[in-house]
């Protein structure tokens, strides 16, 4: 597990779908700061902006919470929830938006077609882990919801999908701690990636740390 000191600076949830997808993305965006936008991107943001706004909503015997940010110091992350239906239950966990006791249920929210893809079911799993940890539960499924088609699909947050979430986490908090940036590894969801100009997948290791050595001297010089 990763270091669960409260001293330990908690990275950002999203990281773990973002590793999921590619270790090299993520460490672009965590030890580099680097960030580019396509299409796809911008029409994600651009949907999450429409639908999430941080509010609560009752309908029923059912809390909404929307955008609620939430933690874990054992596995190190810190983010939000999409959506977190709490639904009223006599053997659940007491809140603080509301009387009574609730289960709770989270979901999140992906733009596109459905497809089944790793890293959202991590999310997914490390949102319910830090439910867990927080209000001392236990949380066995989850959805994913896909705006664009507006679908719903049930997630059961098993054992391999937990010990998948927490290696992820592991592999991240090494990776912050060594500085050292993954190898690029080109496959077909380079093409979709917005960052692919900047990471360069295709260009040979030997390459990049000519250029990388060129550039050092050049800061030098100046």
């Amino acid at each position: 597990m990763p270091n669960s000191s409260v001293e330990q600076e908690l990275f950002p949830l999203s990281w773990v779908a973002q590793y999921g997808y590619c270790p090299r993305r993520c460490g672009l965006l965590g030890l580099e700061q680097l960030w580019a936008e396509n299409a796809e991107t911008a029409s994600g943001r651009s949907q999450h902006a429409r639908v999430h706004t941080a509010r609560q909503e009752r309908r029923g015997d059912t809390l909404f919470l929307y955008e609620t940010d939430v933690f874990s110091h054992v596995l190190g992350i810190s983010g939000k929830c999409d959506c977190i239906e709490a639904h009223a239950d006599p053997t659940g966990v007491p809140l603080p938006y509301a009387e009574g006791t609730f289960r709770l249920y989270p979901i999140e929210y992906k733009h596109g077609v459905v497809r089944d893809e790793e890293e959202y079911l991590m999310q997914l799993c490390a949102q319910a882990m830090c439910l867990e940890e927080r209000f001392s539960c236990a949380i066995t499924e989850g959805a994913i919801f896909y705006i664009d088609s507006h679908r719903r699909f049930p997630v059961e947050l098993n054992a391999a999908l937990r010990e998948k979430t927490i290696e992820t986490a592991r592999s991240i908090r090494t990776m912050l701690e060594a500085q050292k940036l993954p190898q690029a590894k080109y496959s077909a969801k380079c093409k979709k990636c917005s960052l692919m100009e900047l990471c360069q997948p295709k260009l040979k290791r030997s390459a990049e740390a000519y250029c990388g050595k060129l550039w050092q001297l050049a800061e030098e010089a100046e």
